[in-house]
């Protein structure tokens, strides 16, 4: 277990070692609190896109479900008649230039891992940059666009946004509620009574948290082949290998029990780099893993290595919500 996951447990599962940290955290959050009040005073200069922005970020490091949020959101936004964009730091990439397009068909280690599944998942225009308000301008001067999704960014104040969404994973919560080091907050929790909407990512239904947000899985798609197949293919029982580079590699792993198959699990750092030598598990099982990390194995696939697709469901009460948000911020 490395640095970073023993971390990760110690936040979540309470450690007494942390308060050696508590210098630390009380550093990182005046930095926060004085970028953050430069921003809302105009001291700190913020481009204003001309279009609607709408953050989806978190507060704690680690995944909690945005990049589905994000899908949903394309897919839903589309259907309202809105063309739409999306910009993202682009985590890990290494592109000949920025800000960057990504495409289609690129490398996973030129576009990033989740931008490239957002991009041939869903076809939309995206591009990534470090500076998000960088990343807007680029994508507005090539795309005729009515709204920007921006995939992160909830704590980067030089790019304006009207909507702030933010995911919670609702099992793990806020951890211990502290900031970096000390825990795996981003900000504050009280950051959340400023933003417009919370969704909590495996809750049951909605409260005053937040909304409900679940991720519904839909089918197995072969890596080599791109053949798709129900669920039912992988029968009950099915021992499988399961392999997750992702925040959270826990919540995968359970869901893949949840589908009653018996998983191996094989947990790896977020954005990790894979060759097929990583890969090679004994005994000789079907492979499963998330589609962040199929982007990233395709060239070496095996026949019998598949991923798992899941769609976002959003409660109907934020499907309302949201509406309501639209009409007012992009009426058609």
């Amino acid at each position: 277990m490395n640095l970073a996951e023993r971390l990760s447990r110690a936040w979540y599962a309470g450690h007494p070692a942390l308060c050696l940290l508590r210098p630390l955290e009380a550093l990182y959050r005046w930095i926060v609190r004085r970028r953050r009040t430069a921003f809302l005073a105009g001291r700190s200069a913020a481009f204003r896109a001309p279009v609607p922005v709408i953050v989806v970020g978190n507060l704690s490091v680690g995944g909690t479900g945005k990049t589905p949020m994000i899908l949903w959101l394309i897919e839903h936004c589309r259907a309202r008649g809105l063309r739409v964009g999306v910009v993202s730091r682009g985590y890990g990439a290494t592109p000949p230039s920025l800000p960057w397009r990504v495409r289609a068909g690129q490398s996973a280690a030129q576009a990033g891992d989740e931008p490239l599944m957002i991009v041939e998942r869903s076809g939309v225009p995206l591009m990534i940059d470090p500076d998000r308000a960088r990343a807007v301008r680029a994508l507005l001067a090539e795309e005729p666009l009515d709204l920007i999704l921006s995939d992160d960014g909830l704590q980067h104040y030089r790019l304006a946004r009207d909507l702030e969404l933010v995911l919670i994973d609702a099992a793990r919560g806020l951890g211990n509620r502290r900031c970096l080091p000390a825990g795996p907050l981003r900000e504050p929790p009280e950051r959340l009574q400023e933003v417009d909407a919370c969704l909590l990512n495996g809750a049951g239904g909605d409260s005053e948290a937040g909304f409900a947000f679940n991720l519904r899985p839909s089918a197995l798609v072969n890596l080599a082949s791109g053949e798709r197949r129900p669920l039912d293919h992988l029968p009950a029982g099915q021992a499988v290998h399961a392999v997750a580079g992702i925040g959270n590699p826990q919540r995968f792993f359970a869901t893949l029990e949840a589908l009653h198959w018996r998983p191996v699990p094989h947990p790896f750092a977020d954005h990790a780099a894979y060759g097929p030598e990583d890969l090679r598990f004994s005994p000789a099982l079907p492979l499963l893993m998330t589609e962040k990390d199929a982007v990233k194995c395709r060239g070496f696939a095996a026949a019998d290595w598949w991923y798992l697709a899941v769609e976002g469901q959003p409660s109907p009460a934020f499907v309302a919500w949201f509406d309501a948000q639209l009409a007012r911020l992009a009426p058609r």
